[in-house]
């Protein structure tokens, strides 16, 4: 048996018939990161024994009769989320030497759950990105070509995913930073409603945005994974009361389910290969008895200047901390004064794209600036969400492409922000509009994955994942893995 082929149903499955321990489990997943990860690069630090020691506590529960269905299921975590004693950089060199002193809310009711984690997965710097080469570390590779970008913000989380490092992972969506490299890589990821799942631990990029989600090889493992980091929690605000979900309805039949499909999604530019993928998704939808109908989104297309317009402004006030005084690496042994300080902790600590965004974010607050621009966007921001919720009155759903075209190659975007910024045009209307969103395989071109994306009014994860899942089912592009060395 390959462990490294499984899914977390699988694996709990095999956990519970004794087929194999959690630490036989554990190891092999350790050494497909010994042997994987020198050319993919999707792990800042990886905590074998640690790992180990939680797959023995893990092996021991199996032995009480008391686990949870993630219990010894080894998983990796982005790296801008906290785990108490393990480094925690944020994919940033003003973090290279920072150990979190305590646990992220996810990690804590992960660890409840019994989970192992491998290690802290390589991400775009603070989150800032769409194809994880904004890292201060290592550039993450695709597993399906090494020679293209795995998606950002959490690059390294789906490619340890989709390269079976790992049977499931966590990451962070401000804009699209889980859906759009759960497309790339061909994997599952899912952008929970704004409030189902804590920021509490989670170094914040634009807070009014945040969310942590699962990425994992199927519907159901991302389901499972979704299911143990919500609740409410008193360290976050945000976070509301509003039940488990039931996932016994995501595997209910979508006879009846009306899909929205907006026209304004499907726009000049996009790879013609998605589109025909997406189009034959919606045939497959009513052969499986869902309705499609189309519907309008007119706003959508101000939701990317409403975004980072947002996310600059929140960066802008968020980052301020990392002076070298107050947190982070400091450059005080060669600085005169204190601006010097300040200046040069930022320019050694800090990389371009953080730094643009820094600057943009201060010009939008500024004084005779901040009214005709973030407090107007913040107005269209609004509308938009009022827009979703008039057209969630019509349909279930929304179906659309996660991303205009399939994972690029290094460089290919990386100098120009304005060509980085559009690659998420399709997943940033979920964010700003504080709604569900899961991105799944639909297809390939040239090799390479196309992600679909599922969009869900404010906590109805259920029927996206239901929707998701009897898609999933009917395919067999879910079972498709690349074939790393």
């Amino acid at each position: 048996m390959d462990l490294n082929q499984l899914t977390i149903t699988l694996a709990h499955d095999g956990l519970l018939k004794k087929e194999f321990s959690s630490r036989e489990l554990t190891q092999a997943y350790l050494a497909a990161i010994k042997r994987l990860d020198p050319s993919i690069h999707a792990f800042i630090t990886v905590m074998e024994e640690g790992a180990l020691r939680q797959a023995d506590a893990a092996d021991a529960v199996f032995a009480s009769g008391e686990a949870t269905e993630l219990t010894g299921i080894p998983l990796a975590i982005k790296d801008n989320i906290l785990i108490d004693g393990i480094a925690a950089t944020s994919g940033s060199k003003v973090l290279e030497n920072y150990v979190a002193t305590y646990d992220a809310t996810v990690i804590s009711r992960l660890k409840k759950s019994g989970a192992v984690f491998l290690g802290k997965a390589n991400q775009d710097e603070f989150a800032m990105g769409s194809s994880t080469e904004n890292s201060a570390y290592e550039k993450t590779a695709n597993p399906w070509d090494p020679s293209r970008v795995p998606g950002g913000s959490s690059g390294g989380s789906a490619a340890a995913v989709a390269a079976g490092m790992c049977l499931g992972a966590l990451g962070s969506d401000t804009g699209g930073s889980i859906r759009q490299p759960a497309a790339f890589c061909g994997v599952v990821g899912v952008k929970p409603t704004y409030g189902r799942v804590s920021r509490y631990g989670l170094s914040a990029l634009a807070s009014s945005l945040d969310q942590i989600g699962p990425l994992a090889k199927t519907v159901m493992d991302a389901a499972r994974v979704l299911q143990a980091i919500s609740g409410q929690d008193g360290r976050d605000p945000t976070t509301q009361a509003v039940g488990d979900m039931n996932l016994s309805k995501v595997t209910q039949d979508i006879r009846g389910i009306k899909i929205g499909v907006p026209k304004e999604y499907f726009i000049e530019g996009m790879d013609p290969d998605i589109k025909k993928a997406i189009d034959q998704a919606m045939e497959k939808f009513q052969e499986l008895g869902a309705e499609i109908q189309e519907v309008q989104l007119p706003l959508t297309k101000y939701a990317l200047a409403v975004y980072y317009l947002t996310v600059t402004s929140e960066v802008s006030a968020n980052l301020a901390r990392y002076d070298g005084i107050r947190y982070g690496l400091s450059a005080h042994d060669t600085a005169k004064n204190l601006a010097e300080v300040y200046s040069r902790s930022r320019e050694q600590g800090l990389g371009a794209e953080t730094k643009r965004r820094i600057i943009l974010g201060t010009y939008t607050l500024s004084a005779g600036y901040y009214d005709q621009y973030y407090v107007k966007a913040q107005k269209v921001r609004q509308m938009i969400m009022q827009e979703f919720d008039r057209v969630f009155r019509q349909v279930d759903c929304l179906l659309t492409p996660t991303t205009p075209s399939v994972a690029f190659s290094f460089g290919e975007k990386f100098s120009d922000p304005l060509m980085m910024y559009l690659s998420d045009i399709y997943t940033v209307p979920a964010n700003i509009g504080g709604i569900c969103g899961i991105s799944i395989p639909c297809g390939f071109t040239r090799g390479l994955p196309i992600g679909m994306q599922i969009m869900g009014k404010s906590f109805d994860e259920e029927t996206i994942l239901r929707v998701a899942y009897a898609y999933e089912q009917s395919t067999d592009w879910h079972t498709r893995q690349p074939k790393v060395r």
